[in-house]
């Protein structure tokens, strides 16, 4: 089904605003065919959304590739309770592991391992290939380009 036939199934909601409603659907559709696309890469290699965000955030933060748990709350979209079960099931997993700076016992930075490092660094390469792989059957590069500038708007916070 595509898009079109979609929204016109959902006539009620474009009744609300037809700018925007449409706009919320089309989102909607594509954060879901996102999260079809990247399932099998979560999948082979043993790891949730959330376990992967947590692990791209860390490998993204500088060399070693540590943050606070406050640090990381902030760039994730996880809540503080999910965050401490996620940290738990990555250091289970020997993907993280927990830090604490004797100067300050209260600091309990998080570190990837070796493991996490490597980990991470094979799923991104494949989560970016299946990204580009669906992107480009719908897309040209300048649309694509286009659209990120769009995405990048949107998600700008603001204060």
């Amino acid at each position: 089904m595509n898009q079109n036939t979609r929204v016109k199934n959902h006539q009620w909601d474009s009744a609300l605003d037809p700018e925007i409603a449409p706009l919320f659907l089309a989102l909607q559709w594509a954060h879901r065919r996102s999260l079809e696309v990247i399932r099998p890469v979560l999948n082979a290699h043993k790891l949730s959304s959330a376990e992967f965000d947590v692990l791209a955030t860390l490998r993204n933060a500088p060399v070693p590739h540590e943050l606070t748990p406050s640090q990381l709350q902030d760039e994730v979209v996880i809540t503080s309770g999910g965050l401490t079960k996620i940290m738990l099931q990555l250091e289970e997993k020997g993907l993280i592991q927990r830090l604490q700076y004797r100067e300050d016992m209260r600091i309990k930075p998080l570190r990837l391992t070796l493991a996490g490092t490597q980990k991470i660094e094979v799923a991104m390469q494949e989560m970016i290939d299946a990204t580009r792989a669906w992107v480009s059957t719908a897309l040209v590069p300048q649309e694509t380009a286009r659209l990120l500038e769009l995405l990048n708007k949107l998600g700008d916070k603001q204060d």
